[in-house]
Order: C-alpha cells, then sequence, then structure tokens
C-alpha cells in the first residue's frame, strides 16, 4: 500500500479558491491512478475526480467540472486537486486515494486513502 498525506484544506468565502495537495510515500507513485473523493455531513462518500499514470487523461464529477483541475507530478509524488469558484455545496473533507491500476475506469477500487482535508465554503 501507499501512504497518502493531503493538505491545503481549509476555510474559504464562496466564489475562492483552495489548492490541494496528496504526497504519496511510494516511490510507484507514477504507476498509481490517483483519485479525490469528499465526504460532507450526513452523506455518503463521493468521487470528485480521478487522473491516470501519466497525468494524461482526468475524469470528473458533473458537480465540480469546469471548477476543479487534477494534476499530478510524478517526479515529486504528488496530486493535486486546484478547486476555483468554490461553493458552500463543496463543503466536505476531501480524501485523496490511490488505486493499483494505471488507468481510470468507474467505480474502480481504491485501495490506499489518506487521512482527509477540512473545506469549509463559507456563503
Amino acid at each position: 500500500q501507499v501512504q497518502l498525506v493531503e493538505s491545503g484544506g481549509g476555510l474559504v468565502q464562496a466564489g475562492g479558491s483552495l489548492r490541494l495537495s496528496c504526497a504519496a510515500s511510494r516511490r510507484t507513485f507514477s504507476s498509481n491512478t490517483m483519485g479525490w473523493f469528499r465526504q460532507a455531513p450526513g452523506k455518503e462518500r463521493e468521487f470528485v475526480a480521478a487522473i491516470n499514470w501519466s497525468g494524461g487523461s482526468t475524469y470528473y464529477a458533473d458537480s465540480v467540472k469546469g471548477r476543479f483541475t487534477i494534476s499530478r507530478d510524478n517526479a515529486k509524488n504528488t496530486v493535486y486537486l486546484q478547486m476555483n469558484s468554490l461553493k458552500p455545496e463543496d463543503t466536505a473533507v476531501y480524501y485523496c486515494a490511490a488505486s493499483s491500476s494505471r488507468t481510470y475506469s468507474s467505480g474502480m477500487r481504491f485501495g490506499s486513502w489518506g487521512q482527509g482535508t477540512q473545506v469549509t465554503v463559507s456563503s
């Protein structure tokens, strides 16, 4: 398993931006599809975005498409989530996750998870 540590969460006003980072411990990070998920209070965890092993393909939930951008730097073993035009409904704990697969498919399993970072968007 790969260890993941998220950072960059915080409190921001609606319309603002945040950039989340997720640092991975394993040197084979570049072989993993990486994803971001979120869980709001009282709700189930939901998919936000994913990126394949090379960074050449990205995938987004409809709710964040056009506002969020996922990217990765394999040399730094880090994946990012740039969040713009934030809305109060984006408030959640955001989790980084790693899959053993190089490519993404809907519903795929992510076997390694970070501890999460809180994002709060005030109206």
